[in-house]
Formats: structure tokens, sequence, C-alpha cells
């Protein structure tokens, strides 16, 4: 484990806001360095906390360690940026959403013996870069939200220019490609089987990208429209879906809605930075 000088010198926070009451102790560049060990290494927040102790002993910073209660209090509170790298052509935006639980039993126990009680999850949405695999847009709901009302909300988190986005059934909705007109992308999303043209072709107005993705998977049959649009990218959303629940876990600690959502940020943070780490540095021979 490496710890840079610049995190070290930036561990205690020396500001004074000039409010009433005690200033923090610890900065949150510290905070989000043991709730990213904590998503890491599966810790709980005292497990957490005698890591750290322990590292701390060994670099001479006894007495410098957040405890449990610190940590488990600051964590909801942290401005989660999800780091990634940036590149000059237009990006193609995947997106997708899955659950992660909160409470309730395991798979194996419900098929043998059923529930004993309600289960509860939390849904996550992730918009993925195609090109890299990294996440580039990230929000959290809860289980009663579609899937369709937190894609303006992803595309907003994009600030490079969007060249298509991709997603599946579940995004054919209107609010859906009209987020994407905005970004001037091509929209990417199957319309539903039993879909019906929602604007005449005889109209003055402009051709609406739904009725011309319809039109063409009538006239070339769904599959094959599937394959010229490129909307097989699509599955890479589900990957990383399945990287980040393998890599952490399918389900979150914290008690609250807050604190759930800056663990799951936490998270996708942790994998981006895996990631671009992983990443083969390829050249010419």
């Amino acid at each position: 484990m490496w710890l840079s000088d610049d995190m070290l010198a930036a561990w205690r926070n020396s500001e004074r806001t000039g409010k009433p009451g005690h200033p923090r102790d610890y900065t949150a560049m510290a905070i989000l360095a043991l709730a990213t060990l904590q998503e890491i290494y599966h810790l709980g927040v005292r497990q957490t906390e005698g890591l750290m102790e322990s590292i701390g002993e060994l670099l001479h910073l006894e007495g410098a360690i957040p405890d449990y209660a610190t940590l488990s209090r600051r964590r909801t509170t942290l401005a989660v940026a999800v780091p990634r790298t940036r590149g000059q052509e237009a990006l193609h935006v995947v997106v997708d959403s899955t659950g992660v639980k909160v409470c309730g039993e395991g798979e194996g126990k419900v098929r043998q013996h059923g529930y004993t009680y309600r289960r509860t999850w939390r849904k996550v949405h992730l918009g993925v870069d195609e090109a890299s695999g990294e996440i580039v847009a990230a929000g959290g709901t809860t289980n009663n939200y579609h899937d369709s009302q937190l894609l303006p909300d992803l595309l907003a988190q994009v600030d490079e220019e969007i060249a298509q986005g991709s997603g599946d059934g579940g995004y054919d909705r209107r609010s859906c490609y009209e987020a994407i007109r905005a970004r001037h992308a091509q929209a990417t999303i199957p319309p539903q089987r039993n879909a019906k043209i929602w604007q005449h072709g005889n109209t003055k107005a402009e051709r609406l990208a739904r009725d011309e993705n319809l039109r063409r998977s009538r006239q070339l049959g769904r599959a094959t429209w599937k394959r010229e649009s490129g909307y097989h990218r699509r599955s890479l959303a589900e990957t990383t879906m399945f990287r980040l629940k393998t890599l952490f876990s399918e389900r979150v600690t914290a008690r609250g809605f807050a604190g759930q959502a800056a663990q799951r940020l936490v998270r996708c943070a942790a994998l981006n930075r895996r990631t671009q780490v992983g990443k083969p540095n390829r050249s010419r021979a």
C-alpha cells in the first residue's frame, strides 16, 4: 500500500471556518481514502479503523486516524468525483441500471424456505463510455424509479460531446429521446415490439429519431437493425455492472439513503481507478 506525501500532508484539517462549534479534524480526502479502503477490502467501519491504525503505526501517524463514528458520519456527506480519462473524440454512452440489496435473505434461503420479511434494494444507474469501459455518469435511486427517469441526469453529467446514446427497451420513452436529441446525438434504443409510430410521416415537422428507428427495424428486421446501428455495444454497460458487483459487492451496508448513495459512488470511483491502472499501453512495433 502506497500513500502519497500530498495526501498525508492534507490529512488533517487546518482550516477554520469561523462558524460555531469544533472544526472538523480530518479533510474530505482522508475520509474518502478510508471509505475507498473499506469498499476494496470488504471491511466494516470498525475494521477499517483498525486497518488504518495499523498502517498509521508504520507511518508514525499515531492519533491521526478517524474513529469509526467519524467515518460513519462523514462518509454520508462526501462529494465523490468519479475519475476518468478524457479523449478528443465524441463519446458513445451506453446506459443501464441494476439493483443492489439493502436487506433481505439470500437466494438459497429463499428457494428453500421462502421469505421471512420483505426485501429492500436500491438501484444504480450508470453511463459507460463504450470505447474505454469507464463510468462517465452515475446515479442512485430507490427501487420505485424507472430506468428512463435517470437518463437526462446521467447525460447532464457528461461534459464532452456525445455522438451516440444507447439503452435497452426500457429507455423507449419520449423523455429519453428528447434528452439525447438535446445533446445532438444519435439515439440507439430498440422500440418495443408492439411500438406504434408517434408522428405521421406526411407531417412537415422534423422526423423523430424513434420513428426512424422503428421504420428501419421493420424494414431490415430487428436483429439486422441492431447490428447495423451498433446497439450490441450496449452490453458493455452490463459488463460494467457485473464488474462492479463482483469486485465489491451486490449489497450496500450503509443504513441511510445518503450513505448508500455515497457508498455506490465510492465504488464507481474505485472501479474507474482499477480500469485505468489495468489498461495495457499499446504501440506499433
